[in-house]
């Protein structure tokens, strides 16, 4: 049987994943929304606007808990990340390392270790006077 990049099973599709590495009211946070992508939407360039409003989304329930107690981004421009995760992975493996870096605070092993995770990635920049944009992570 051939399966082209249309029609992956579930379990190989990419999950797209926004995460927020973030420090509220002084204790580490890390939020994370994420959506099923369709095959042939995942091998397209950057994820556009599927990405962008899923970042919006994950920004916005930062802006309402806000209301806890000051926040600040954890690790600069890096704070704001978009993934590929196959579905498997994710949930077999991202739970850990979120509960790792929440516990112990390492940052670059949590990026290293998202980053073997990742098919691909992006970092959410904005830029005065600019519209959002996805930035290949790495």
């Amino acid at each position: 049987m051939v399966v082209g990049p249309w029609l992956l099973p579930m379990a190989d599709a990419p999950y797209l994943v926004a995460l927020a590495l973030v420090e509220l009211n002084g204790k580490r946070s890390l939020p994370i929304a994420g959506r099923s992508q369709g095959g042939a939407s995942a091998r397209l360039g950057d994820p556009g606007q599927q990405g962008l409003g899923l970042a919006l989304e994950l920004l916005l329930r930062l802006w309402q808990r806000s209301d806890e107690g000051p926040l600040q981004r954890a690790c600069g421009e890096t704070s704001l990340l978009l993934v590929e995760i196959p579905l498997t992975e994710m949930s077999d493996q991202l739970p850990g390392l979120k509960a790792r870096w929440l516990a112990d605070g390492n940052t670059e092993a949590f990026l290293a270790s998202l980053q073997a995770l990742a098919q691909r990635g992006w970092r959410v920049v904005f830029t005065k006077y600019e519209p959002v944009a996805l930035v290949a992570w790495p």
